[in-house]
């Protein structure tokens, strides 16, 4: 294992899991910071929001100013800029200025995440499968762990979680500072590349199916704690524990045992169609039953985490970078949509609307996948990653 992943790797490792446990740790906050705050569900969303639609438009930048100025540097950049935001999070007088500063955290994550799967997969020496793997580990454990480190702390105070993130993403700058070399940089890169990337068909179909799901994934994450009434704070974090739990299993192991079996592109449209019905169900059902199809999501979102991530690099013919930039802008373009959306619709409509509604783009993204399945099946082809495929015509 140590010759597959040197220091280097496991130290961007863990600064990848710290960063996406900075993302679930607000989850059990949400009721508590709008009881503290006296704020609607419309602007507690906002934390989420605020912090995503940054990320989505760095994005366009940040995998750029890597070729330029190096990924070591473009990613400690990014954590200290999340360590001085997080504090600032915790230090919040109000709503607003708590959304602020949620922005810039979110600012600092992506220089992180736009550079962090690359140096992975630079610096692994057993292959883009392997590398990709322990980034969805580091990933799923981060999100199963900032839930419940955000509800345990969150009971003595909501503030509390905020500065425990902080800490430890300025122990993880200092491990990448002394263990992460600059990586051999690609030729310098443009804007402009990215928007070349978005203009290949099968970056664009695999991003904007992407933007779907990652619409539904963040209903699930950040609007879904404000229907699950009479929960405490440490009771969600153990909930969205399990959904973690889920999502991080079922990306590391489910995915590598399935995806020979079945190839990447069927497996993603049976993924596709199970979370429809996970999402119709959430529509459908209250109280604890509700509770159950929330954990029960984490199963297919971790599929779905893993294998839209790879067909990125795999059905692209850019570099990392560009492909990595090019489908993060999308996918986190609609990520940034549901908090907000979610937030707005469900008081107005009823707070099991939004479930339908990710159900409904669901449905659409696994439509445009059944229409694309070929393109994108031969762009993995030309790309050297035909692996599985046999698979899906057997």
């Amino acid at each position: 294992m140590r010759r597959l992943f040197p220091p280097a790797v496991w130290a961007t490792a863990f600064a990848t899991l710290i960063a996406f446990m900075g993302i679930g740790v607000v989850d059990p906050l949400l009721p508590l910071i709008g009881k503290a705050m006296g704020a609607s569900p419309f602007q507690v969303e906002w934390l989420f929001t605020s912090y995503i639609a940054v990320m989505a438009v760095t994005m366009l930048i940040s995998g750029v100013l890597a070729t330029r100025l190096g990924g070591r540097r473009v990613m400690l950049t990014g954590l200290t800029l999340v360590v001085v935001f997080a504090t600032l999070s915790g230090l919040s007088p109000n709503i607003e200025f708590l959304a602020i500063v949620r922005a810039g955290w979110g600012l600092g994550n992506a220089f992180f995440t736009s550079t962090a799967l690359s140096i992975i997969v630079g610096a692994s020496t057993g292959g883009m499968a392997s590398a990709i793997t322990l980034y969805e580990a580091a990933l799923g454990l981060g999100i199963a762990s900032g839930p419940l480190i955000g509800g345990f702390l969150g009971s003595y105070t909501w503030r509390l979680p905020f500065f425990g993130t902080a800490t430890l993403m300025l122990i993880a700058a200092i491990l990448t500072f002394f263990l992460v070399r600059e990586p051999r940089r690609e030729p310098p890169r443009s804007a402009k590349d990215l928007f070349v990337a978005m203009r290949h068909q099968a970056v664009l179909t695999n991003a904007l199916i992407g933007l779907a799901y990652s619409y539904a994934f963040f209903t699930i994450l950040a609007y879904s704690p404000l229907t699950l009434k009479g929960l405490s704070s440490l009771d969600l974090g153990f909930t969205y524990f399990a959904w973690g739990i889920l999502v991080g299993v079922s990306s590391v192991f489910v995915v590598n045992w399935l995806r020979p079996m079945l190839g990447p592109i069927r497996l993603l449209q049976l993924n596709l169609l199970g979370l429809i019905l996970v999402f119709a169900a959430a529509g459908a059902v209250r109280g604890d039953g509700l509770l159950w199809v929330i954990v029960i999501s984490g199963f297919f979102c971790g599929i779905a985490n893993a294998l839209f991530t790879t067909l990125a690099m795999e059905v692209s013919p850019f570099s990392r970078s560009i492909s990595s930039g090019a489908y993060n802008f999308l996918r986190w373009a609609g990520a940034a949509i549901a908090p907000i959306l979610s937030g707005l619709i469900g008081p107005q409509f009823g707070m099991q609307v939004p479930f339908w509604i990710a159900a409904a783009l669901l449905a659409v993204g696994s439509l445009a996948l059944l229409i694309a399945r070929p393109m994108l099946e031969r762009n993995l082809e030309m790309n050297g990653h035909a692996e599985g495929l046999h698979a899906q015509h057997a």
